[in-house]
């Protein structure tokens, strides 16, 4: 691995940062860690509900791909604005450029399209906002983070209450529900026979993700996964007229309507704190007695970019 901090791009594939202030504090915490942090978002340059016109946050992510001093590119923030991108990107540029995408939320359809263009890895993680910009930064999501990144192994284990014992390997893909949905029947989907599926979800009501798995289920998504994980899926204000129908009544309705087994309780999504997962990763699931470990390997990491490099001197 390099001896010095890695190098950090940060891209605004989709919508600007809230708080300017927090934003530069947050880069000025990786500076002071000696990252060498290259902010291509810029405030003012923000149109719309966007980090910017859509070409202009396509040239942010084209040039940090470029920027031979960066090894890691992250994204702003979700929101909404990458699949406005997805026609443009050169998926070939991203994945040739060995850099490590990091991101969750609208930046899935990025991650995907990259896995389904090109086979490249990413990883689904922390975001600039507000992952780095917390005044109470979680310890645990970074702990994940740059222990993911830095080798090409990594394993996370968790608590999975009423979750069916199994043993599958397969390709680890996903990320955010409705962005995984929408990429339905588009050549930005990744088509994975054997994979472990994860989906994380926010600000949906439980009829509609139960709504987007059915989507999934009839366009011939899940029966090809091995198991589908879930990570948090949010909250909303169920009203009177659920009549019983909230999240769990629609988990339960789901494992038994969906030809996989459904694990819960994987610590991702937009929650304080986070896993990072190795997106297009070989990897090996295993549940037993209400407990999960979810093995991580063979994927693009921050120490096999440092062997290349050696290789190439």
């Amino acid at each position: 691995m390099k001896m010095t901090p890695p190098g950090i791009a940060i891209v605004a594939t989709g919508g600007y940062a809230p708080d300017s202030d927090a934003m530069l504090r947050a880069v000025d915490g990786l500076r002071e860690h000696g990252h060498l942090v290259r902010n291509y978002y810029q405030a003012e340059q923000r149109y719309q509900r966007f980090g910017g016109t859509d070409d202009a946050r396509l040239a942010q992510l084209h040039d940090a791909a470029r920027d031979p001093e960066i090894d890691i590119v992250i994204a702003l923030r979700g929101g909404y604005g990458s699949s406005r991108l997805l026609e443009s990107i050169d998926f070939d540029l991203l994945a040739s450029s060995g850099k490590l995408f990091v991101g969750h939320s609208d930046f899935t359809a990025l991650q995907l399209g990259l896995l389904a263009r090109t086979g490249a890895s990413s990883f689904s993680g922390p975001m600039i906002c507000d992952d780095f910009t917390r005044a109470d930064r979680s310890q645990f999501t970074m702990a994940q983070f740059w222990d993911c990144i830095a080798r090409p192994q990594h394993q996370l284990d968790w608590e999975c209450k009423n979750s069916p014992d199994l043993a599958v390997e397969g390709t680890l893909w996903g990320g955010n529900l409705t962005m995984l949905a929408t990429l339905v029947g588009t050549p930005y989907l990744p088509r994975i026979a054997g994979g472990i599926l994860f989906l994380e979800e926010v600000n949906e009501h439980p009829y509609r993700i139960e709504r987007m798995l059915l989507q999934l289920l009839h366009a011939g998504v899940l029966e090809q996964q091995q198991a589908l994980v879930l990570g948090d899926l949010g909250t909303v204000r169920l009203t009177d007229y659920e009549n019983g129908y909230g999240f769990e009544s629609m988990l339960a309705w789901s494992r038994q309507h969906l030809p996989l087994p459904v694990v819960t309780g994987l610590p991702v999504g937009h929650i304080r704190d986070k896993a990072t997962l190795a997106v297009g990763a070989d990897a090996t699931l295993t549940v037993s007695d209400g407990k999960a470990s979810l093995a991580m390997h063979n994927y693009l990491s921050l120490a096999s970019l440092a062997l290349a490099d050696a290789a190439a001197k």
